[in-house]
């Protein structure tokens, strides 16, 4: 039987978290909604804060390697072709032929259809292929489809789905339709041989509209047994920033405090200077923590995020800057 949701009390972490555990949509709503509010002043205040703090050379070139090391590429365009995809894997093994020191890509990431173009590519590199699903960007799809779509992609090879919710049903506030969504697809993830896709869960945050949104989106998701929790899609106005991120992340902070469970962040879309990402890593040292600041547990879903980081490393490593001519276009 499942057991019913407690309410946490205002300001504390929620002190029944376990992913398993659901009552009715009613009793799901009131959990949620006694999640503490958001002070949204004091949360873009210390996004502000962490964002200017500023990173010494002699621990910058780190920085960098380890931001490389946590980029999903990606290409999620109508108009892909294998031989972008099998070009966009090649730069992903090797960003930088000019020096064999530069880390790989955590993951390619690419629609349903190109999964076995980019598992062939990749193959013995051991970057991950990601795929999304669930009828990306909109989600607007019945669930039979959406577990097709989620199917296909794990079939076809792929180590990691990334899902968006409806939203929709979270802002009518039918969580537990989104929660059973959510178990749906992970339950999808798996494979005839007992393991499963790490499946990533996206919120599309630009059209949740507030922080208090976010937090419970945040909270549902993992209880659901999301392994990552992701911003956005990069597909509308408003997508990653560092408030929303900040506030995930203290979200997953909580959340393995209450349950011991870990689960992982993906800032998506927007994100393309090397400036830009070093302040995601400072919020995430000092929100999550060290523990966090790894590939396994943190990911930019990003395009054009890498060429930047590559100028900046030459840069450091030459001393001159070499400028976009010397990196291959995407």
């Amino acid at each position: 039987m499942p057991t019913a949701l407690t309410a946490p009390a205002a300001g504390a972490v929620p002190p029944d978290a376990s992913p398993d555990v659901t009552g009715s949509d009613a009793a799901l709503r009131r959990y949620l909604h006694g999640l503490p509010g958001v002070d949204a002043v004091g949360l873009e205040a210390r996004a502000a804060t962490l964002g200017t703090r500023s990173i010494k050379t002699s621990a910058k070139a780190y920085a960098l390697d380890l931001a490389i090391s946590m980029i999903d590429l990606t290409t999620l365009e109508g108009a892909d072709t294998p031989g972008k995809v099998r070009s966009l894997c090649a730069k992903g093994a090797n960003p930088d032929p000019t020096d064999r020191t530069t880390p790989r890509v955590a993951a390619i990431c690419v629609y349903p259809d190109m999964v076995p173009v980019a598992r062939e590519a990749l193959a013995g590199t051991g970057i991950a292929v990601a795929s999304v699903a669930t009828a990306f960007p909109a989600g607007r799809a019945g669930l039979e489809v959406k577990l097709a779509d989620t199917r296909e992609a794990v079939a076809a090879g792929a180590d990691e789905i990334d899902m968006v919710i409806d939203r929709g049903a979270f802002l009518a506030g039918r969580y537990l339709q989104v929660y059973e969504e959510i178990r749906a697809v992970r339950e999808a993830c798996a494979r005839p041989d007992g393991s499963a896709a790490h499946l990533k869960v996206i919120f599309e945050n630009g059209e949740l509209a507030t922080y208090d949104n976010i937090r419970r989106a945040s909270w549902l998701a993992m209880l659901a047994g999301a392994h990552f929790i992701k911003t956005s899609t990069g597909k509308v106005a408003v997508n990653a920033t560092l408030p929303n991120t900040l506030l995930m992340l203290e979200a997953v902070r909580d959340f393995r405090a209450a349950t011991g469970r870990q689960v992982g962040v993906k800032p998506a879309g927007g994100i393309r200077t090397t400036k830009d990402a070093l302040k995601y890593l400072v919020v995430v040292n000092e929100t999550a923590g060290e523990d966090w600041l790894t590939p396994e547990w943190f990911r930019f879903g990003a395009s054009s995020l890498l060429n930047d980081l590559l100028m900046q490393r030459q840069k450091l490593r030459t001393g001159s800057y070499s400028g976009p001519d010397y990196v291959t276009v995407d």
